[in-house]
């Protein structure tokens, strides 16, 4: 095996649990232990979920919060401690025994078959039947019933294929089969992570509706901002075990972030660069346009992080596929380093120092069942030309230079040898990183570099990209995550259908991005209506 560059975690103070519930409990787990060989996954675990509640879990990457969901969902069977439902002791021998008793959990990665219709999907394995044929009319009016119930009706047709609706959608349906099933304890694992701005609106709108309904409702995030806005109570888990329970009104997001981590974050990200290292135009595009871009004016300068925000659909990615050639400009001017120049093939912009690391890590960016080492350097393999051979220049072997890059850009896993899939999505992404770092790339292109890991992992990554921009590096950033865009950005460039619509300075605020990411800044743009409601960008 490669040399272990596991770092240690800092150790953890225990915070005390919160109080007793005004309601008594609807589901809990009490000193629930799970091991797998070699790793005691859940140690000592005790919580309660509350009717009418919203109840976050949190905590990094490897906390234990799936193990403990699956737990609860029967996919699992402690080996210590015991659930109990509605104050009497539950075994679940299988997930479709605690669906049975009113418990579902809805994973980042569907259960729906997508050549089904919605109300097969709602009601599979559970349609109604005349004579022993399925009575298709009965399972509409019951279908219809659920969505109703859900005030979801006019948002999905029932006799819809699954497999044309949007994410928000295929949620929601996912949310209807769990009150086709009576759920009163519903688990959310990472709901919003694929969705866009104005969908998150739509599912808070149906917590808070399935709230009041009196279901229980157990939130994972990564994202603390939605966890303060929707939760009444926050649990913290790390390293298998329970850190604390508090009633979300009770701490702040610094205490929530210090229990996560087991330290001080004193900074979520790193101090902004100084104008004065800032260098030469590096890149510039001119009235730059393709079938999903419009008239584009952008430069990007050594040494500065330059953030690009806008709405799901602005034309953000459309934007750095275009610079990476994936799907190239067709007309106007690129300039790179003085040379004018369209990149028409990624191959093309790698072997100009492009890097590009894309929103879709796991299916774009890694080969899941290869090892760090080949992950590291598959691009770097992959050159055939002066650029390869003159960093690599002889004097390092393969395995010796991997290891570097990833003890750079700080991976923690047991050693190079490790498969990817086995790795927390941070560290999945800091392989990302150093697979560019390792071709020497002079012009960065980062895609929400930082979706769906956790806060610390997060620091990680935003502290890497900053360095590599105080070395000289042309950073562009995409993000979702407005507070990351602001922390991050020397400067905003803002999208809206298709087109860059804006520029602000670094620090500016989120009332001021939105402004222009949603088309209403000044009544409209040059040439474009401002929309008349709840905009829907093309793209």
């Amino acid at each position: 095996m490669a040399e272990s560059f596991l770092t240690e975690a800092q150790p953890v103070t225990e915070t005390s649990s919160s109080g007793a519930n005004d309601v008594p409990p609807v589901l809990e787990a009490q000193n629930i232990v799970k091991r797998f060989p070699g790793v005691v996954a859940l140690n000592d675990v005790s919580v309660a979920f509350a009717p009418g509640e919203v109840h976050a879990v949190v905590g990094e990457n490897g906390a234990g919060k799936s193990t403990l969901m699956k737990v609860l969902a029967g996919a699992h069977r402690p080996d210590e401690g015991r659930l109990l439902l509605n104050g009497e002791p539950v075994i679940f021998n299988h997930p479709s025994a605690a669906q049975a008793s009113g418990i579902s959990i809805i994973y980042q990665e569907f259960n729906l078959l997508p050549d089904r219709t919605v109300m097969e999907n709602i009601y599979l394995g559970r349609e109604p039947h005349r004579f022993g044929i399925v009575d298709y009319k009965q399972l509409e009016v019951n279908t219809r019933r659920v969505l109703r119930e859900l005030e979801a009706e006019k948002l999905i047709d029932p006799r819809a294929m699954l497999g044309t609706l949007s994410v928000a959608q295929q949620q929601v349906v996912e949310i209807a089969k769990a009150i086709s099933l009576d759920a009163k304890v519903l688990i959310m694992d990472e709901p919003t992570a694929a969705l866009a701005t104005h969908e998150v609106a739509v599912l808070t709108d149906l917590i808070h509706r399935l709230r009041a309904r009196g279901i229980a409702i157990i939130y994972i995030s990564h994202r603390l901002i939605e966890v303060f806005e929707l939760s009444q109570k926050v649990t913290v888990m790390k390293d298998g075990e329970l850190i604390g329970t508090k009633p979300t009104s009770d701490v702040t997001m610094g205490q929530v972030v210090e229990m996560m981590v087991g330290r001080v974050l004193t900074d979520y990200f790193p101090e902004r660069g100084r104008p004065e290292d800032i260098g030469p135009m590096a890149l510039r595009l001119e009235n730059a346009s393709n079938k999903m871009l419009h008239n584009i004016d952008l430069e990007l300068r050594s040494g500065e992080i330059v953030g690009v925000a806008g709405l799901q659909g602005s034309g953000r990615t459309a934007l750095a596929q275009a610079i990476f050639g994936v799907d190239p400009f067709e007309t106007g001017t690129m300039v790179i380093q003085g040379e004018p120049r369209l990149l028409r093939k990624p191959a093309e912009a790698v072997r100009r120092r492009f890097g590009y690391v894309t929103e879709d890590r796991k299916t774009e960016g890694l080969t899941l069942k290869q090892p760090i080492n080949d992950n590291v350097l598959l691009t770097l393999r992959t050159l055939q030309n002066k650029l390869a051979r003159a960093f690599r220049n002889g004097t390092r072997n393969d395995k010796d230079l991997a290891l570097e890059l990833a003890q750079r850009v700080d991976v923690r896993a047991p050693g190079m040898d490790s498969e990817v899939q086995y790795l927390s999505g941070g560290n999945q992404q800091k392989v990302v990183l150093a697979k560019w770092l390792a071709t020497d790339a002079s012009v960065l292109i980062f895609d929400e570099p930082t979706r769906g890991i956790d806060v610390e992992a997060k620091a990680s990554i935003h502290d890497r990209i900053r360095e590599l921009a105080r070395a000289g590096a042309v950073v562009m950033m995409i993000s979702s995550e407005l507070p990351e865009i602001i922390g991050m950005s020397d400067r905003v460039v803002v999208m809206w259908d298709g087109r860059i619509v804006g520029e602000l300075p670094g620090g500016s605020s989120e009332a001021e991005i939105m402004q222009l990411a949603t088309g209403f800044a000044n009544g409209g743009f040059e040439g474009v209506a401002a929309p008349a409601s709840n905009p829907q960008p093309a793209g």
